[in-house]
């Protein structure tokens, strides 16, 4: 297939037929191709444009590098693995983090540049070792736990950031994003959080009409009185134009806060190539390790030019369900819209208007929804709770991840929050391990078969559980 650049006609280029689907190698028409390529971009838009304006990048350069990193996925899997690449949330956390600590934009970017170097790296392991080193080193127990702590660890910024800024807002917010979450079918349920961005403008708009200012606090400690929907900066700004670049900035305290987010992206990649290997029926096994290193290099290059990191989404493989349609020239066309939407700085400054009390609605869904895809990975991975050597470790690491509780060393240096929380899963758990009597390892698996089909012909007798599989 060379690059996965050239693509045959499915059928006569108009629908898919009955009970068939537009393979990864195959297109549509054009028109329709490029169609579904703006669906794309509308279903990754609310997460992926949320995600940069809660680190506090700029939203252009965040599209426009997601477009970039799209089209480097693409080469790199040779078009056998369609997705796109967007703002990965899971450094949100990482980024509020940092920035808490002092850090500017130029140390949260060097500080995801070595994520994304980290996660190359072990795509290369993957390639040359197999999956087998990634989950004897991080089984499901850890890798959940560690997603987890990740999510909640960033209930404070909700709590004390966003919500309090509108809190009437950010309640019907929620209570409508999470309707469209839940009721929603399709492509709609697939946009849900784009729909309530577009929600919460509207209602902000409406009590600034009705209500005029609202007293809070806004960017600082002190409250003053704002609009919700401060829209000046649209006004301003210009049709086309290149986004603003900067260079990363590296600091070790950064680094260590930001290296546990490698645990989650591996997951994530592990996921969504497995589901996308089972929907066009193709194995993809052999393409995890290149889609790691690809997703990495990605994140290298978007990192070192001042956007944020990137990552598979989930929101794109439920429009390829919806439509059938998993052809790499949908994604092409996706990528395509993302660099035009990235040189329009108008579009931009609509994006970081978002009102802090709509970014308070959302992200306690958001942010809620990251922390319990841990607990789906414990689930998948049919992690034994009741084992004291799961418990412990994951109990001990969450607390201290969520809680943010700190192991002063220096003066100027410590650790706490995710990085501790992390290493306390990892060394934790593989310590206990080492000294825990056998009938407790037994229960352990060595796979995580909710994301993983790897080296199934090493373990063909081995199930999640230990036992045989059926």
């Amino acid at each position: 297939m060379g690059f996965g650049v050239r693509w045959t006609l499915h059928g006569d280029g108009r629908t898919p037929a009955p009970g068939a689907v537009v393979r990864p190698e195959e297109r549509l028409s054009w028109p329709r191709t490029a169609g579904l390529g703006a669906q794309h971009v509308v279903a990754m838009f609310g997460a992926s444009f949320v995600a940069p304006v809660l680190m506090g990048l700029d939203p252009n350069l965040a599209i426009m590098m997601s477009g970039i990193a799209t089209v480097i996925f693409l080469l790199a899997t040779r078009g056998r693995v369609p997705s796109y690449l967007g703002c990965s949330l899971s450094f949100v956390g990482v980024a509020a983090a940092i920035r808490a600590g002092g850090g500017d934009s130029a140390v949260v970017t060097g500080a995801v540049f070595t994520v994304g170097a980290a996660l190359f790296l072990a795509g290369l392991a993957v390639q040359r070792f197999g999956a087998r080193i990634i989950h004897a080193a991080m089984p499901p127990v850890v890798t959940g736990a560690v997603v987890m702590l990740i999510g909640f660890n960033l209930a404070p910024v909700t709590a004390s950031t966003y919500w309090p800024q509108d809190q009437w807002t950010a309640l019907l917010t929620m209570l409508f994003t999470g309707l469209a979450v839940v009721c929603l079918r399709g492509f709609w349920s697939r946009i849900a959080i784009f729909l309530g961005l577009v929600f919460g403008y509207a209602v902000s708009w409406v009590f600034d009409l009705v209500f005029g200012k609202i007293h809070s606090t806004v960017g600082g400690p002190e409250a003053v009185d704002h609009w919700r929907l401060d829209l000046s900066g649209v006004g301003k700004a210009d049709w086309i134009g290149l986004p603003s670049f900067h260079a990363p900035s590296f600091e070790w305290s950064a680094i260590l806060i930001a290296l546990p987010v490698v645990i989650a992206l591996i997951a994530e990649n592990a996921g969504h190539i497995k589901a996308v290997g089972e929907m066009t029926g193709d194995p993809l096994d052999d393409k995890l390790g290149t889609a790691i290193a690809a997703d990495g290099a990605a994140s290298m290059l978007s990192t070192a030019v001042g956007g944020p990191p990137n990552t598979t989404y989930s929101e794109n493989i439920g429009v390829m369900a919806a439509t059938r349609v998993y052809s790499t020239a949908a994604y092409w066309a996706a990528a395509g819209f993302a660099l035009l939407f990235g040189l329009c700085p108008k579009f931009g400054a609509v994006v970081a208007a978002i009102p802090g009390g709509v970014l308070g609605g959302i992200t306690v869904i958001l942010y809620g929804m990251i922390g319990l895809l841990g607990a789906q990975i414990w689930l998948n991975g049919r992690v034994d709770l009741r084992n004291p050597l799961n418990l412990v470790p994951a109990a001990a690491g969450i607390i201290i991840g969520v809680g943010g509780v700190k192991l002063h060393f220096t003066d100027s240096f410590e650790l706490g929050g995710i990085a501790l929380g992390t290493i306390v899963v990892i060394t934790g758990y593989h310590a206990l391990r080492y000294f825990a009597p056998a009938h407790l390892k037994e229960q352990e698996p060595l796979l995580d078969s909710g994301t993983s089909d790897y080296d199934a012909d090493a373990d063909a007798d081995t199930d999640a559980g230990g036992g045989k599989r059926g």
